[in-house]
């Protein structure tokens, strides 16, 4: 898949999101790249055989005190290659594109990665 179709892809995955999570983006950049840096996984403990498909790095908006401001934009990357790597249909990709970018969308609002999997957990019950 081409940059362009994939980074729409992306910016509809965020035009999807619910309003009031739109509204609550604050100060956040999301940008697509091929695949993470060895410094990204290394910094993220991705181990061996692992892939990374999206990295939130900033503020999350629950350890933000009066202080937060005047700060570079909290950045979201998507990694495309590592997505593609995983699936070939698009429709599969437009899914894993989705299901990416909520998850670290749900970093940015200071949910982690174990609430995460509790959630997802509940919710296939």
């Amino acid at each position: 898949m081409n940059r362009e179709r994939f980074e729409e892809l992306v910016a509809r995955a965020v035009e999807n999101l619910p309003e009031e999570f739109q509204e609550s983006l604050e100060n956040v950049d999301i940008v697509v790249i091929d695949k993470p840096t060895p410094e990204q996984l290394t910094k993220q403990e991705v181990a061996d055989g692992d892939i990374l498909l999206g990295l939130y790095e900033g503020v999350p908006q629950t350890e933000r005190g009066s202080y937060y401001g005047m700060v570079m934009p909290d950045k979201i990357t998507i990694f495309q290659q590592s997505i593609e790597s995983l699936h070939h249909d698009e429709w599969k990709i437009i899914k894993e594109i989705e299901n990416t970018v909520k998850h670290e969308i749900a970093h940015h609002f200071g949910i982690s990665d174990a609430r995460l999997d509790e959630l997802e957990e509940d919710r296939k019950h």
